[in-house]
């Protein structure tokens, strides 16, 4: 095995996921380890990528490029987090921590504006110019594509829909505010309100498959998707897209989510029509191969 390959990462609020992505878009290696949360997701992203590069150094490897991307808001130039409520990361220069380990081209982004493009290029959105695209993880952001831009907003801060507030005065976020869309309706806002309620520890995907025999995985199931609805028609009616994708680990719920949250949309928008609603093709590596994309462009 020969030629280059980019390194990928993904953090998550609760895995950094990265790989080794050939130029044919072939994930050649992969590795995974916990966040962490502040000082320690740093040393989990020193570790993944020191682990990475020594294994394309024993596969006779070239590494061209590294792509890292991250939740929070991205100071995409200077390769800075400036903010991520789930990491607890304040002014964290990703591109510094990366390239104290290796020297090659550092390009660092957005998560879910990532997974957005991996699926434009690659997935689910191919040929679309109006499109919703969203990641849900143990947290919730989006990449809006309008007329075939991303838009990224001011500071590099648009499509954090997961702060979305869709119960004013709701239950308390990391971030501060009250009632965000990520509490109830993420992967890790459905298990811990389970927990909350039913006293037992339970996945997302255990707490979906159990909906229909225990009355507590049914009302947060419930909470969940009608909060989804809110939130999407919102996006709807502000942006009139074509097209919404759910990816990430909850999405893969499949129609247990993707049914009920058309239904919602449709019964919601009464003067509108409703955007499709899909499932990911890229599924849980739709950042790591966006991350791939960005390496690539670095």
């Amino acid at each position: 095995m020969s030629g280059p390959v980019t390194l990928a990462v993904d953090i998550g609020g609760t895995t950094v996921k990265s790989a080794l992505v050939d130029e044919a878009g072939a994930v050649v290696a992969r590795h995974a380890t916990p966040t962490g949360r502040g000082e320690a997701a740093r040393d989990a992203v020193r570790r993944s990528v020191e682990q990475l590069a020594a294994r394309a150094q024993d596969l006779g490897l070239a590494l061209s490029g590294v792509g890292v991307v991250s939740p929070g808001v991205i100071d995409r130039d200077r390769g800075v987090v400036e903010y991520a409520s789930n990491l607890d990361w304040a002014h964290v220069s990703l591109r510094n921590v990366v390239a104290a380990v290796v020297d090659v081209p550092v390009a660092v982004g957005h998560d879910a504006g990532a997974a957005g493009d991996a699926e434009w290029q690659l997935g689910a959105a191919r040929g679309c110019r109006d499109f919703v695209h969203a990641s849900v993880g143990t947290g919730i952001a989006a990449s809006l594509v309008v007329g075939g831009r991303r838009i990224e907003g001011r500071s590099g801060g648009a499509g954090e829909l997961g702060h979305t507030p869709v119960r004013p005065g709701g239950e308390r976020c990391p971030c501060g505010q009250r009632g965000c869309l990520e509490v109830y309706a993420s992967g890790g806002g459905v298990s811990r309100r389970y927990l909350a309620l039913s006293g037992r520890s339970a996945t997302a995907r255990e707490v979906v498959e159990r909906v229909d025999h225990d009355a507590v995985a049914r009302r947060v199931w419930d909470d969940a998707v009608a909060c989804w609805v809110t939130a999407l028609a919102a996006c709807t009616l502000l942006l009139e897209p074509e097209l919404v994708v759910l990816g990430g680990g909850l999405a893969e719920a499949g129609e247990d989510l993707l049914g009920p949250v058309r239904a919602g949309l449709a019964e919601a928008l009464t003067w509108r029509e409703p955007p499709e609603v899909r499932a990911s093709e890229l599924g849980p590596d739709a950042a790591l191969l966006g991350a791939a994309l960005l390496a690539r462009r670095a």
